[in-house]
């Protein structure tokens, strides 16, 4: 399981790295266009539809670290 994040800036390749980590079967968070600087990147990423949560840029650490826990006690210890 991976988690992947896009934050604020310009161009589509964080909606090319969202495609790859949701088809992967990842989770992807972006950044609100209310905290971005150039809400380029995550607009990108949202308008193809592979994010799971916009947030703030300060509620991104704790979606992130709730999703690592989540993860952590679904996988048995040793598991791959």
């Amino acid at each position: 399981m991976s988690i992947g994040v896009v934050l604020t800036g310009m161009g589509n390749d964080g909606a090319i790295g969202a495609k790859a980590i949701k088809s992967a079967g990842g989770i992807v968070i972006a950044q609100d266009e209310a905290t971005s600087v150039i809400f380029g990147m995550p607009a990108e990423a949202i308008k193809v539809a592979k994010v799971d949560q916009v947030l703030a840029i300060d509620d991104i650490y704790a979606a992130i670290e709730k999703r690592v826990i989540s993860i952590c006690k679904a996988t048995p210890v040793g598991a791959k």
